[in-house]
């Protein structure tokens, strides 16, 4: 299959994929021509990003900095609510320090943080 070789044609891509999107939606038959355009130049932009432009995994420490800021909490705020001591929750959250399989818990509870992510995984 072909593929995207360079920045160039990435862009022609993505205008040709804005240009495709109002023409397709839910309803479109699978055999529309404007739904068998998007879905390849779809597929050949995502396989170009993975390459170019991969997203790394977000560390504990990225998350817990995004769970704070989504809901309001202080680092003295959420150690209280993890149980454990600012100073520990600092550690944490400056990556200096892992939590400990109880913390690791509370973390996955009361914020809502995949398992995987607070074993680094």
């Amino acid at each position: 299959m072909a593929q995207i070789k360079n920045e160039a044609a990435y862009r022609v891509a993505l205008q040709r994929i804005d240009e495709l999107l109002p023409l397709v939606n839910d309803t479109t038959p699978t055999d529309d021509k404007n739904y068998i355009e998007l879905d390849i130049i779809s597929d050949l932009v995502e396989e170009y990003e993975q390459e170019h432009y991969p997203i790394s995994t977000p560390s504990l420490a990225e998350i817990l900095k995004l769970r704070m800021y989504e809901m309001g909490l202080t680092q003295k705020k959420l150690a209280e609510l993890l149980g454990i001591s600012a100073a520990r929750i600092s550690e944490i959250i400056s990556g200096k320090g892992d939590p400990s399989l109880k913390t690791g818990r509370e973390m996955c509870r009361k914020l809502n943080i995949d398992p995987a992510v607070v074993l680094g995984v």
